[in-house]
């Protein structure tokens, strides 16, 4: 390579190397990869919903509401138990208990007898002597409900004094039960079951989960009420109503799932376009800057006079991706190194994250469509550089270029998050100018060699045209200090120099 082309990129590395905002740039993804997996399990950490039931027909309706919550949240950590252990393999910490067989729905039989085994403690202390060393620990979800006792002032209250005592209690009153507020309350009435209106208030829109288990546990009641009404014993009676059919359920194993598989191998081929989107947005403003500061200072005479003119727009195209390779690399070795230091259901998800560019013709398609998409954006802004005499003046031009690029690049995006391969997607892998993006992002949810191929050629040739006639215009206006350019004044640098 021409040394001249190698100085010059060496000094726009240099050029937009010294800028502050360069190095806030590349720290803050790693800050933000330092910081993520800590400001996730923050927002994890959301308190339980209380409940308040005020049970006025002699209390058993509560009693049903709370045993009935609790088996469902004992269900719902028997279900991660099971997926956990599926997932590492921890099946002969006890073959026998529920949590080590997995293709069924867990029956009330099911979290009983995980409840008489010990439940979620005696399980974990169980797999904590078969769990191999790296292994991650078991993370017991917190309940989703929790169930407090009525205040007494609730007791007798009727009309307006229960509908004030009740809102005191949503807001978190003198009556809340530890001074902590309810964010529901029930209220069965005296005449329960003969009138099985039940009246229910919420801090806000209530669930529909929970109107729904509320309405299904009061209808058993109800049932079971009516059926030892017609002379049948209660044992029989609660026989009856808690039949149900052992329902075996086959899933894949985490991570296997064919939307979830998707989403998972889509993570590394959807990163690296938008990574490429960002670096160049980044690199093409500071490019931009540079070479607006070069005119205005009267840089350019000096160099032309040592250096021709496409050899000046070589190097600064060198320097950007040279600058753009930098942040890159920075940001996937932070990347790496967070993966490897992070364990649970994200270290699980790297191995088949990294199967779909773990092939070395997935590797060589990323390589070169990520060099060729970069050289053939930043060719735009080093011709918008040459064309402006100012930050302002550049920013005029740039910012249609900006969302001509930005907008599809954002639905497409978009569309293969959700799954989608449609005619917005193969439109944009044959339009050159977003083909670098559309073609690595769909890596992960499979292109057809053909395609890529194609495309590839396709980006090539629009790239060579670039630099011919995006070089006319560079050249012709490098010394064209001053003056703005119309749409015939464009044209006219459009054409080959005389």
């Amino acid at each position: 390579m021409n040394r001249n082309v190698l100085l010059v990129a060496a000094r726009e590395f240099r050029q937009i190397a010294a800028m502050k905002s360069f190095w806030l740039t590349l720290l803050l993804v790693p800050v933000a990869l330092a910081i993520g997996p800590l400001l996730g399990s923050s927002l994890d950490e959301e308190e339980a919903t209380r409940v308040v039931v005020l049970d006025r027909a002699g209390g058993s309706a509560a009693t049903a509401l709370e045993q009935r919550f609790g088996f469902e949240e004992d269900r719902s950590v028997l279900r991660s138990l099971s997926r956990y252990v599926r997932r590492h393999g921890l099946e002969n910490a006890d073959p026998d208990a529920p949590w080590a067989q997995h293709d069924r729905w867990y029956t009330d039989a099911d979290v009983l007898a995980f409840r008489q085994s010990g439940g979620v403690d005696g399980a974990v202390a169980q797999i904590d002597e078969a769990r191999p060393e790296g292994a991650p620990e078991f993370d017991i979800p917190e309940p989703e409900y929790s169930f407090a006792p009525a205040p007494a002032a609730l007791a007798s209250a009727q009309g307006d004094e229960l509908q004030s005592r009740v809102d005191a209690l949503l807001d978190g009153g003198e009556d809340a039960p530890d001074g902590e507020a309810a964010d529901y309350v029930l209220l069965v009435g005296e005449g329960y079951p003969a009138d099985p209106t039940i009246r229910l208030w919420s801090k806000d829109q209530p669930r529909s989960s929970f109107v729904s288990q509320v309405q299904e546990v009061l209808t058993a009641d109800l049932r079971q009420r009516l059926l030892a009404d017609q002379g049948i014993p209660a044992s029989q009676a609660a026989a009856i109503q808690g039949a149900a059919p052992a329902i075996a359920v086959t899933t894949p194993p985490p991570g296997g799932g064919a939307r979830e598989a998707l989403l998972i191998r889509s993570i590394v081929p959807l990163a690296l376009s938008y990574i490429l989107m960002l670096s160049l947005m980044l690199s093409g403003s500071w490019m931009l800057q540079g070479s607006v500061e070069e005119r205005s200072n009267k840089l350019l005479e000096s160099l032309l006079a040592c250096i021709r003119p496409e050899e000046l727009m070589q190097g600064k195209l060198l320097g950007a991706l040279a600058v753009g390779f930098s942040m890159i690399g920075v940001w996937f070795g932070c990347a790496i190194v967070v993966a490897f230091f992070t364990q649970g259901e994200i270290a699980d998800m790297i191995r088949p994250a990294l199967e779909p560019v773990s092939s070395p013709t997935a590797i060589i398609a990323m390589i070169y469509f990520f060099v060729m998409g970069y050289i053939a954006v930043s060719i735009i802004f080093v011709a918008i550089g040459a064309m402006a005499d100012s930050m302002s003046e550049a920013q005029g031009y740039l910012m249609p270029v900006l969302l001509g690029i930005l907008l599809p690049i954002t639905f497409l995006l978009s569309s293969l998050v959700a799954g989608k391969d449609g005619l917005l997607v193969q439109i944009l892998t044959w339009v050159p100018l977003w083909t670098p993006f559309a073609v690595l992002a769909r890596l992960g949810m499979g292109i057809e060699w053909w395609e890529m191929i194609g495309s590839g050629i396709l980006l090539a040739g629009f790239v060579a045209l670039e630099v011919v006639f995006l070089g006319r215009l560079f050249r012709a206006s490098l010394l064209a200090t001053g003056q703005k350019p119309g749409f015939k004044q464009l044209m006219e640098r459009f054409k080959a120099p005389a």
